[in-house]
């Protein structure tokens, strides 16, 4: 390793992505940054998708999973297995421009200790921003600022965010010591948000660089579908129960309850009412679980509940495609009202 090149390792996790694998990699190796390893861990593909990659591009890692450990244990495997002193956790439905790696790495000596990401457009549609920066909300909701906007460098500045993107998330091997992995029971979705809001407890900030750019396809597995709205419903409530102390959450217990009502109205016009239904049913199975996870994560915290709270934004971005113009105006006017209110309770 040296002082000006330090290795970084890319871990990429595949689950039958098939030729979207092959691209991923291959942008990866036309990196200008070239002190890089390479690793592909594999969730148990029956597409031989990481098979042919290896063929294709003998220096990489391959690391195949006998089943599909998800995409948490799955990168963790990976990072278990990283010797870099940076980490690059992307997704194989992503292709890197060249200078990436480098404009991530140059952030990071600029600012310091962080969870990092790039701006994120859309492979197929030009010039279609996916994120510049993830947002955390107050009610537990992680949402992509900028998604669906045409790119007009509106934010053109290395600047904080709630948390950085799991699409492609940079950070050094010594900051995650720190925060520890990704919380397997999470299984997938909001598990870049839980990792962002554990780094917040701890004083470690997110922050988006405009310069590092990346096209991904987005949710090339699940799309929105009634397994999709389970784990982004279920694992929110996680969230929620492991992350604010409990004088926050009685604090905002009225408001909460009364966003719930709202969340099962909405699976219930999408006909995913199942799906809510299950999520409860498995917070509820795993109880003892989530009180050990609590009480874990409020010994770390040095930073209090107040002082995140008051970077949460009240509105939140609802894709078009979920529950149309009138429905996201009407959610978000409901939403941002009862956020207000329970932050002036929890900030008095």
């Amino acid at each position: 390793m040296s002082e000006n090149k330090p290795l970084v390792s890319i871990i990429i996790l595949n689950y039958n992505a098939g030729d979207l694998l092959l691209d991923c990699v291959q942008s990866v190796f036309k990196t200008d940054y070239t002190n890089i390893e390479l690793i592909v861990v594999d969730n148990a593909s029956t597409d031989s998708s990481h098979l042919r990659c290896k063929e294709r591009f003998p220096n990489i890692v391959l690391i195949e999973n006998k089943g599909n450990l998800g995409y948490c244990e799955g990168n963790n495997v990976g990072i278990r297995q990283a010797a870099g002193d940076f980490i690059a956790i992307l997704n194989p439905d992503t292709i890197v421009s060249p200078k990436w790696l480098q404009e991530l790495i140059s952030a990071y000596r600029e600012v310091g200790e962080g969870l990092y990401q790039p701006k994120i457009l859309s492979l197929y549609e030009k010039n279609v921003i996916q994120s510049t920066g993830n947002m955390i909300h107050l009610f537990g909701f992680g949402f992509a600022r900028d998604k669906g906007v045409l790119d007009s460098n509106q934010h053109s500045e290395i600047e904080q965010i709630g948390y950085a993107s799991g699409t492609c998330l940079f950070t050094s091997a010594n900051v995650l010591k720190r925060i520890g992995l990704l919380d397997s029971f999470l299984f997938l979705y909001h598990d870049d948000l839980d990792l962002g809001w554990r780094a917040a407890q701890m004083g470690i900030k997110s922050y988006y660089v405009p310069s590092a750019m990346i096209y991904h396809v987005e949710s090339y597995s699940l799309k929105w579908s009634s397994k999709k709205f389970f784990w982004l419903e279920r694992n929110r409530r996680y969230c929620l129960l492991t992350h604010y102390s409990m004088h926050t959450y009685k604090k905002m217990k009225i408001s909460l309850m009364l966003v719930e009502m709202m969340v099962w109205l909405f699976y219930l016009s999408k006909g995913f009412l199942g799906a809510k239904i299950r999520a409860e049913m498995d917070i509820k199975r795993n109880r003892k679980y989530i009180e050990n996870r609590y009480k874990e994560l409020e010994e770390k915290k040095t930073v209090p509940d107040k002082e995140l709270i008051k970077l949460f934004p009240d509105e939140i971005f609802v894709p078009k495609n979920v529950s149309g113009q009138i429905g996201s105006n009407t959610f978000n006017s409901i939403i941002s009202r009862l956020s207000k209110r329970a932050k002036r309770s929890i900030l008095s």
